[in-house]
C-alpha cells in the first residue's frame, strides 16, 4: 500500500475530513480492506475483549473458590470484588480512546458506523480475530510510552540519542535554514517524527500496521488539548504487582499537544517547526522505488532493524534511499520478529523484494550485523559499546516486580557507495 497519511499542522474542526491520500485506496483491494476492516473492529471489541478476558474470567474463577475463601478475599483489607469493579472503571475509561481513534479512522475513509452487513465493501463489523484484537490492545498501552510524562524515562533511552545525532551533523546545515529530511521507518505512534519535526527537520514517518497508523493519526491530528485523556495502561495486569495503586496507576495522555507545541513555535521565538508526514506502506517496497532514490539526508531506525526478516533488504533499501554520503543513524535491540518461523518458506523468493511478506528469514548477531552494514555501503563511525548502553523497557511497568528491559545497541553509520 502506497498511499500516503498526512499529519496536519493544525487540528481541523470538521468531522470528514480526509486524512488518507494518495493514488492507493485499501477499500479498493479486497485482501487490503480487509487488514484494515479488522483494525478498525478490533478498537471497537476493545472495551468488550477487555472485560470479558480480564474481569469477568476472573470473578468466575473467583467464586469457584471455597465459599469462605472467597468471603475472606471479598473483604477488607483485600476487596477483591471491589478491585475488580476499579479495573472495570479503567478498562471504559480505555476504551474511550479506542472509541476516539475508531472514529477517527472511519472518517478518515468514509465507512459508516453501523454498515450495511450486505455490502462487503463497507461492512467492517466481526472482521477482526485474537490477534487484531490483541494488537488494539498493546497498542493503546503503547501511549504510555509515546504520549505519557511517565513513559518520557523510555523515551529519553531509546529518542534523545537520535537527536543529539542529527543535531550534531546537521548543525552548520540546520542554521543556514537548508531543508534537512528525515525518514523514521516502524515510526509507530508517532512521538519520534513528532520531536524530530519538532527540532526543525523535515520528518517523514513510515509505517506499515494500520493498528499503529489509526492510532498516530489520532494523537497528532484529533486530540484536543494537554492531558485531556486518562490511560490505565497496566490496569488489565495482574501479576507481579506490589500494591493495587500500582496496577491502576493512571496517566494523562498527550504530556505534549502536537497542535499547541506547533502554535507556540510559530508564535514564539522557538526554532520554526519542520515538515511532517506519514507513509501508510512496507518499507521495502515503497522506498526501493525510483522516486525515493536518494531523497534523505538521514534514515533513523529505532527498534526497528529486527523486524526484518531479511536485514539485506532493510540496508539496500536505506542504502537506496538515502543521499551520498547520507546518514543512518539505529539504536534498538535484535528481538528477530521472526524468529519463530511466522515468515514460512513459500519457495525461493528471487531477486526481487516483495517486502515484508517475502518468504525466507535470518538471525544475525550484533557483530554480524555491523559486518554487513559495512559489507553494504557504509562506514560506522560511531558505535557505543555494550558498557555504556543505557538499560530501558518498553511499556514496563517501573514498579512491577519483573522487569524485562533492552539494552539497545546505538551506533551510525555513513552511506561512502554502493555496496559490495
Amino acid at each position: 500500500m502506497a498511499t500516503e497519511l498526512q499529519q496536519n499542522d493544525h487540528v481541523d474542526d470538521s468531522e470528514d475530513v480526509r486524512s488518507w491520500s494518495g493514488d492507493f485506496d485499501p477499500l479498493a483491494d479486497p485482501a487490503e480492506r480487509r487488514v484494515l476492516f479488522a483494525t478498525l473492529d478490533s478498537f471497537r471489541q476493545y472495551r468488550r475483549t477487555a472485560h470479558m478476558n480480564t474481569t469477568h474470567r476472573r470473578r468466575q474463577a473467583f467464586y469457584a473458590l471455597p465459599s469462605s475463601h472467597w468471603q475472606m478475599l471479598a473483604e477488607p483489607p483485600f476487596s477483591l470484588l471491589d478491585n475488580f469493579n476499579r479495573v472495570d472503571d479503567a478498562i471504559d475509561v480505555n476504551a474511550e480512546i479506542a472509541d476516539s481513534i475508531l472514529a477517527t479512522g472511519l472518517a478518515s475513509f468514509g465507512l459508516p458506523a453501523d454498515p450495511d452487513p450486505n455490502d462487503p465493501r463497507q461492512n467492517w463489523h466481526g472482521t477482526a480475530t485474537s490477534s487484531d484484537v490483541n494488537k488494539a490492545h498493546s497498542t493503546i498501552r503503547q501511549f504510555y510510552r509515546d504520549w505519557s510524562a511517565e513513559g518520557r524515562a523510555e523515551r529519553e533511552v531509546c529518542y534523545e540519542p537520535v537527536l543529539r545525532d542529527l543535531r550534531d551533523e546537521f548543525q552548520l546545515r540546520h542554521s543556514a535554514e537548508d531543508e534537512i529530511r528525515v525518514l523514521v521507518p516502524g515510526a509507530g505512534l508517532g512521538r519520534l517524527v513528532f520531536e524530530i519535526c519538532q527540532a526543525g527537520f523535515a520528518a517523514e514517518g513510515n509505517e506499515i500496521s494500520y493498528h499503529q497508523l489509526l492510532a498516530s493519526s489520532w494523537v497528532l491530528n484529533h486530540t484536543r488539548g494537554l492531558q485531556q485523556h486518562a490511560l490505565y495502561p497496566f490496569a488489565l495486569h495482574f501479576s507481579n504487582l506490589l500494591s493495587r495503586e500500582q496496577q491502576l496507576q493512571k496517566v494523562m495522555i498527550p504530556d505534549k499537544h502536537p497542535a499547541t507545541a506547533m502554535m507556540e513555535a510559530h508564535a514564539g521565538d522557538a526554532s520554526p517547526f519542520g515538515t511532517m508526514s506519514m507513509s501508510a506502506a512496507d518499507f521495502v517496497v515503497l522506498y526501493n522505488n525510483p522516486s525515493n532514490k536518494e531523497v534523505f539526508d538521514a534514515v533513523a531506525t529505532v527498534f526497528f532493524i529486527d523486524t526484518a526478516p531479511n536485514l539485506i533488504r532493510y540496508i539496500e533499501t536505506i542504502q537506496h534511499c538515502l543521499k551520498p554520503n547520507g546518514l543512518w543513524i539505529n539504536l534498538g535491540p535484535l528481538l528477530w520478529h521472526f524468529e519463530d518461523g511466522s515468515n514460512k518458506d513459500q519457495g525461493s523468493g528471487g531477486d526481487k523484494s516483495q517486502g515484508i511478506g517475502e518468504p525466507g528469514n535470518v538471525e544475525l548477531t550484533e557483530e554480524e550485523v555491523f559486518c554487513l552494514v559495512e559489507r553494504m555501503g557504509f562506514s560506522i563511525e560511531k558505535r557505543q559499546s555494550v558498557e555504556d548502553r543505557s538499560m530501558c523497557g518498553y511499556i514496563q511497568d517501573p514498579g512491577s516486580m519483573l522487569q524485562n528491559l533492552y539494552r539497545p545497541s546505538h551506533w551510525v553509520a555513513r552511506k561512502t557507495g554502493s555496496k559490495s
